[in-house]
């Protein structure tokens, strides 16, 4: 995965660090010929290792690498990271169930926590000592997230929750979450929303595990009944809660910008032959094509991951790429996984004991995961659409009404 065109002296000296870190302290990947699957989550039974190996990395100065030094941080750049993670992509590094918190709920609260609440959570991010969760995406409040209908009320020291939360990664193996609720439903729906960390084993805390149709776990709903969280969990200002929630939503896009590695191609090549599709007189032009289709996906991807490396070298913000990139992504994963299915053929539509075909199944199974997860496809062409077409703005009345108000889609 190494991938050292452009770099500076200091960026190839980084990189050589890295490397010769990983090769002594973290074992070699051993690449599989299966695809595997999707959105599987780490369990319980996991984190053990996770946090050995996080220890690790905290230790080797590789933890938070672009998370300033006076937060536990490396202080490097956000180049420094993705150099790391291409890198570390050869190896065996099981720290997926920290993510949430070491590339959301981190820089969310480096950027907006208190001093009190960045003591007290930052270092238990860093060392893997806390698992996270995003409480996000609601039953009425996915796409359009600003709607959301989980309300707050003030109660003394404390706030007192009530609503429910669904498509939340992970959330059945966190023990903290980061939370958009409403606090004041008299203002539009973008300025009555406060951001608050809640303990995941707080009373009336219920997590519901949403088994998908691969068998994973994924996702979870979780219901919020009178659920008690004190004040001082709250990030950022009262009422304040949207900022805070883009702020988090932008570390997402980069998160998933890094990691376009969806399909892999020579398995999905392998598989072509092995099928026999590739010797038919008939078929081996229309394979061979959708293959190639699937394999310039790919490269449009890495090329936009460039581009996207190139933006932060010169110390500017990426722009729209990442919504490109999200939708090249889902493109590409679902050509991929319908062909990886007719390669198959009829056995390949159960799970049937063999690692290679379980593994395109279940690659088929999550797909369509991708064009709903990290922004709906809709959403995303909604964004080029405005910022890189200059269309204008669809038209929005509830943005300046009251959420309360009887004629906006939330209330009325």
């Amino acid at each position: 995965m190494s991938s050292d065109a452009g770099d500076s002296p200091e960026q190839s000296s980084f990189r050589q660090a890295a490397r010769a870190w990983l090769v002594e302290n973290l074992n070699p990947l051993v690449v599989e010929q299966s695809q595997g699957s999707l959105l599987s989550s780490p369990t319980i039974d996991d984190l053990p290792e996770a946090r050995r190996v996080q220890q690790l990395l905290v230790d080797g100065g590789y933890a938070g690498i672009s998370w300033p030094r006076e937060y536990g941080g490396r202080g490097g750049s956000v180049i420094d990271e993705l150099i790391f993670d291409q890198e570390a992509a050869d190896f065996h590094m099981p720290v997926d169930i920290f993510v949430i918190g070491t590339h959301l709920v981190g820089p969310t609260l480096i950027t907006h926590g208190t001093p009190e609440q960045q003591d007290r959570f930052l270092p238990r991010i860093l060392d893997g000592s806390d698992v996270w969760c995003q409480l996000f995406s609601e039953p009425e409040a996915g796409s359009d997230l600003a709607g959301l209908r989980a309300s707050a009320r003030e109660d003394g020291d404390d706030w007192i929750v009530n609503g429910q939360k669904v498509w939340t990664s992970g959330a059945s193996t966190s023990n903290w979450g980061i939370m958009p609720v409403r606090t004041d439903p008299t203002v539009p729906k973008h300025r009555g929303i406060s951001y608050f960390a809640v303990d995941m084993e707080s009373e009336g805390v219920t997590v519901r595990p949403l088994r998908q149709m691969s068998g994973h776990e994924h996702f979870c709903e979780v219901f919020l009944d009178d659920v008690r969280i004190p004040a001082t969990n709250l990030i950022g200002d009262l009422n304040g809660g949207w900022n805070v929630t883009r702020t988090t939503l932008q570390n997402e896009r980069h998160m998933t910008g890094a990691s376009h590695g969806a399909v892999n191609f020579d398995s999905l090549l392998s598989l072509a032959r092995d099928s026999g599709r590739l010797t038919d007189d008939v078929l081996e032009p229309v394979v061979r094509q959708r293959l190639v289709d699937v394999y310039i996906d790919g490269e449009i991807i890495r090329l936009l991951g460039l581009r996207t490396m190139s933006a932060l070298f010169q110390g500017k913000e990426p722009g729209p790429e990442s919504s490109v990139a999200k939708l090249a992504v889902a493109t590409m994963v679902r050509k991929a996984a319908d062909l990886a299915l007719e390669l198959t053929g009829p056995g390949g539509t159960v799970h049937s004991g063999d690692d290679d075909l379980d593994g395109w199944l279940d690659f088929f199974l999550m797909a369509p995961a991708l064009r709903i997860a990290g922004g709906t496809d809709e959403i995303q062409r909604n964004i080029l659409g405005e910022r890189v077409l200059g269309l204008p703005r669809a038209n929005d009345p509830t943005r300046t009404l009251a959420f309360n108000d009887p004629q906006t889609s939330q209330e009325g």
